[in-house]
Order: structure tokens, then C-alpha cells, then sequence
């Protein structure tokens, strides 16, 4: 059975064509993938299936219904649950189900059984008198799933459900979607994050507005069989992988722990790369058929890199000792000890509410520690954080951008915030400005930015003093595959010139990149170990996101 038809559908927006030629199916009680790069489409295919925006041309239907000229009905028969989801943080849970209740029209008699219902399948029954502002990142999203469901549709759209959830909260979400298809409803799953798109049943690939692929993923995966290899070599893992990616029949590579994944050219085997060190053949995995797909990756060269001069060394670039926060009796970070050398990439990884952004903005200066000791570039952050701020980068999670100013102008903004004055200010701004590729946009304000080009301002900026030390709080939330890479090519290449790095991540495959990773949990640090040997305790073959889980659980049940 067929829930949406799209057939030739075009939207432009003034000169942007946001899609171009749009036709296919999807099927009742199937899980979709709607997945491509920043700027694909994808959020305006998804609301135009929600009747929140009219097509140029063509025709779509959904649940049998056009969604501009049918739009009460379709109110009924389909579930929306936008990027930015519309809860009220100021309402409790319960308070948001009945406001949602009212406004889809549920009738009174039917609000305890539903309610009941929605509250079990989704786990908040404890939480209703909670509210929503107070809810972590993983029961945010599930509270925003009870909203979309209220009125039972045949059709709920997803977009981006998983940005900024814990792998932990996001197997939660696949066990209730799993569930509703099971039921025989159609769920599209809007999703930047390629091991997502893996698991749905089918998959739309856009890029530019364009359908390139649409099939169930693994016809795309089988294309790379023979293409994709594991690398080891003697060299550093951030300076092999600049090597591999600078050689003309490598479409991708990236870090795999201490070994670099690669994906080669058509026609090019394994002997190619022997030269490098140690070659073994994996599985291809959809991320490397769609980057492939897209015409491979960025490369391997930072320009920003280029323009920075070496750290000079440094003794004690970041340590804490038995650091603890407490708001009231709830103790947010408790007891936590580790400290990061200098060129080295710590990644703080954890569940939504682990303690991790707690954590980081104690050691930023931005946050006092109830107890304990925090230190950056050997400076006392208790005694002389002014002194230490002016030594670190902070890249936060909700980018510290000012709207109402344009790219130029948070550049000179921060600039002047940094103390940089005359010829040095000016310099230093066109280094960010080339370096990052910002100058066609310096006269747009950051809320008409893409998410990519918002992170590439927010690093600007975090940089334009030029800090030895750089704290990163989920900095690719959201973004795509081919955006990350590029982003993590500049910190790469940053750390190749001694910078030292501190970044938290819900992405698991970002977690590779790091050198060591510390794990939270309840506010503490369960493990402090490298990916690899993190991934050993889950056994072998295992993953970074299954070697969370086994870390997670295993905490819990002890």
C-alpha cells in the first residue's frame, strides 16, 4: 500500500531551487530514510508532505490526500515533528499532551486512554509533571513523538529526530518507530547521520534538490564491494590520513581509531595502498556509498591550518582534579579527574544529563566547581580565569552567534572581544575569512546560513585569537557526512601544530578521531581509555556506538 506519491515535484525559493524534479513512493508500514547533505532539500520535501509549504509544480499526495487543498484532514492523518520540535518548555509534560490534544482536535472522551498509551510507549509515564525545558535532549525528542502521535496518522514525518541524542535515547527511538511500522504506518526519517539511514527499510537520497538515489539502502552499499579497506601504517593516524587522502585513487578515508578507513576508485584493489603499511578489505558500509555517490570526500588539507603557527609548549594544557558541581542536592559532575596533553583530541562522551557540558563549562571558566580543581594552560581557573579564557577557544553547543549582526560583523565582533586591535585585527580576520571560505557570505546574517557554514563561523570565531587550547561542545550536531569531514580536517590540522582539543559528541564515528576518549555517566568518569581499547570491552568487531551501549549497561546493571 502507497502512503505518499510524489510526482515531478519543483519548489524554488527566488533564485534557489530547493527541488527539482521530485517523483516517487513511499510505502505503508515502512521506515524511510530522507537522507543528503546540508542544503539537500530534505526539510522542504518534509514540510511540503506536512502541507506547510506549496510546490511550484507537480503533484504530491499524501495518505491520499493533497495536503494544500485537503489540510484538515490532513491534520488528522498525519504526525509532524519538526527540526526544532514545538514543545513548551515552560509547560510540563502533561500540560504539553493536553495543549497538543486540544489543538488536533482530540476529542475529550478519548484524551485518558490516549494519553495512557502514549506515556507507556514512550517511557515518560514517570516524568508528567516535569517540565519540558527540565527534560534531557533523548525524553525532549520523545516527548516531541507523543505530540506527533496524538491523532494516530497513517503518515509521521521525522525530521531529524536524532540530532543531539545519546546512542542510548536513540535506541529508544528506533524501538518505538519500529513499533509504529510494525502497525502500519509510514514513517519518514529525516537524517543527516548515515548509520540511521542504514537501518531504515528504504531510503530517498537527495543532493542539490535532486533524487539520486531510491532503493532500500543496501543496493547502494553493494556497489562499494572490494573498494573499502582498513589501513595501518607507522606514521601518526591524523598525518597517514592526510597522506591518503591526498592520493588521486582514494575517494574517502577517515580515522578509524588507530587506523585509517579507506574508500578507492573503481578498479583500484588493495595492493595500491600496501606501500602505506598494513591493508586488510571491510565491509562496505552505506556512509562510504553515499559519500562515493556524491563524488567523494573534501580532502585531507586544511588552508585554515596553514595560516596558524606552532603552540609553543605547554605543561599542563588542561587537567581537573575531583571536580564536582552541584545545583542544590543534584550533583551534576561528581568527583571527575583527568587531565589532556598537549596535541592531544579528548573526547567527553556520555548520555544526555551524563555531566559532560557541566563539566566543560567549569573548565572554561564559565561555570565555579562547588569543589575540586580545574586548570587550563597551568592557570588556576579559581584564581586567574581571565588569564586562562584568553588561552582557549570555546565552540558552543548552541552556537554563540549574534543574528541580529552579519558574518562580518560577529567577526569583528569577536575579534575586538579578544583584545586584537588595528593591522593585527584586521589580519586576523582575513585569515578566518580565507581560511574557512566565508567570503561570499560576510553580508548574510547567520540565521540565513546553513548548519555547515553556521559551524564554520562559530570555529572562526572561537579561533580569531589564536588559542593553544580548543573545547569543541558538540560541534557537528546535525551536519552532514562530507561537512563533518571537513571540519574534522581542520581540527586535524590544528592539532598537527600543537593545539590541544576538548570535545564532547553524540556521534560515535566522530569519537574515533580522538586519541582518548573519557566516558560519563551520572555525572561521573566511567572509563578513560583509547577508542580501540574501548571498543575491546564490547568484543571484537565491535563498534564505538555498541561499545557506549555495553559501557552504559554495564555501569547500570552493576
Amino acid at each position: 500500500m502507497t502512503a505518499i506519491v510524489l510526482d515531478d515535484v519543483h519548489k524554488a525559493f527566488g533564485k534557489t531551487q530547493a527541488l527539482k524534479g521530485i517523483s516517487g513512493e513511499i510505502a505503508a508500514g515502512r521506515l524511510t530514510g530522507l537522507v543528503g547533505p546540508d542544503g539537500a532539500g530534505k526539510t522542504t520535501l518534509i514540510r511540503m508532505m506536512a502541507g506547510l509549504l506549496k510546490a511550484d509544480s507537480g503533484a504530491l499526495r499524501v495518505a491520499g490526500l493533497d495536503p494544500v487543498h485537503d489540510g484538515m484532514a490532513l491534520a488528522e492523518s498525519v504526525g509532524y515533528m519538526p527540526q526544532r520540535f514545538g514543545l513548551y518548555e515552560d509547560l510540563t509534560v502533561q500540560e504539553n499532551l493536553n495543549l497538543y490534544a486540544e489543538l488536533r482536535g482530540l476529542p475529550r472522551d478519548d484524551y485518558d486512554a490516549t494519553f495512557e498509551r502514549l506515556l507507556d510507549f514512550t517511557r515518560l509515564g514517570p516524568f508528567t509533571k516535569r517540565l519540558a525545558g527540565r527534560l534531557s535532549g533523548g525524553m525532549k525528542q520523545k516527548l516531541g513523538l507523543a505530540c506527533a502521535l496524538i491523532t494516530s496518522p497513517e503518515v509521521l514525518l521525522l525530521d531529524e529526530p536524532g540530532v543531539g541524542v545519546d546512542p542510548v535515547s536513540r535506541q529508544d527511538l528506533w524501538r518505538m518507530v519500529q513499533a509504529l511500522t510494525g502497525e502500519g504506518m509510514a514513517v519518514i526519517w529525516a537524517t543527516a547521520y548515515l548509520e540511521e539511514a542504514e537501518r531504515c527499510e528504504d531510503v530517498l537520497l537527495l543532493s542539490e534538490g535532486q533524487l539520486r538515489f531510491r532503493s532500500e539502502p543496501g543496493e547502494l552499499t553493494r556497489r562499494l564491494q572490494g573498494r573499502c579497506f582498513r589501513l595501518k601504517g607507522s606514521e601518526e593516524k591524523r598525518a597517514l590520513l592526510r597522506q591518503v587522502l591526498a592520493r588521486k585513487d582514494v575517494r574517502d578515508g577517515t580515522i578509524e581509531g588507530d587506523r585509517i578507513r579507506v574508500v578507492v576508485d573503481e578498479g583500484v584493489d588493495g595492493d595500491a595502498l600496501a606501500s602505506l603499511g598494513d591493508v586488510e578489505e571491510v565491509a562496505p558500509r552505506f556512509e562510504d556509498a553515499f559519500i562515493d555517490l556524491l563524488g567523494g570526500g573534501p580532502g585531507g588539507h586544511s588552508p585554515l591550518a596553514d595560516q596558524m603557527p606552532d603552540v609553543p609548549e605547554l605543561k599542563d594544557p588542561v587537567s581537573c582534579q575531583h571536580l564536582t558541581r552541584r545545583f542544590g542536592e543534584f550533583v551534576a559532575t561528581d568527583d571527575v579527574s583527568f587531565n589532556v596533553r598537549q596535541g592531544e583530541i579528548l573526547g567527553l562522551l556520555g548520555p544526555n544529563g551524563a555531566g559532560k557540558s557541566t563539566t566543560f563549562k567549569m573548565l572554561c571558566g564559565l561555570l565555579k566547581p562547588s569543589s575540586g580543581e580545574a586548570r587550563v594552560a597551568g592557570l588556576d581557573l579559581r584564581s586567574a580565569a581571565s588569564d586562562a579564557k584568553l588561552k582557549l577557544g570555546y565552540m558552543a553547543q548552541k552556537f554563540s552567534l549574534y543574528g541580529l549582526l552579519s558574518v562580518r560583523q560577529n567577526l569583528v565582533f569577536y575579534a575586538g572581544v579578544y583584545g586584537l586591535r588595528g593591522e593585527e585585527k584586521q589580519n586576523r580576520i582575513r585569515e578566518m575569512i580565507d581560511g574557512l571560505q566565508l567570503g561570499p557570505l560576510l553580508d548574510s546574517a547567520p540565521d540565513q546560513l546553513s548548519l555547515g557554514f553556521k559551524q564554520r563561523l562559530a570555529l572562526a570565531c572561537a579561533l580569531m585569537h589564536r588559542p593553544p587550547i580548543l573545547f569543541l561542545d558538540e560541534p557537528t550536531s546535525g551536519v552532514d557526512p562530507i561537512t563533518r569531514r571537513e571540519f574534522w580536517t581542520h581540527i586535524n590540522g590544528l592539532v598537527g601544530k600543537g593545539v590541544t582539543v576538548l570535545v564532547t559528541t553524540h556521534f560515535m564515528d566522530e569519537a574515533e578521531y580522538c586519541d582518548r576518549v573519557a566516558l560519563m555517566h551520572r555525572g561521573r568518569v566511567i572509563a578513560l581509555d583509547t577508542p580501540d581499547n574501548l571498543k575491546a570491552q564490547a568484543g571484537q568487531g565491535a563498534s564505538m556506538e555498541q561499545a557506549f551501549i555495553h559501557l552504559i549497561e554495564e555501569q547500570d546493571d552493576a
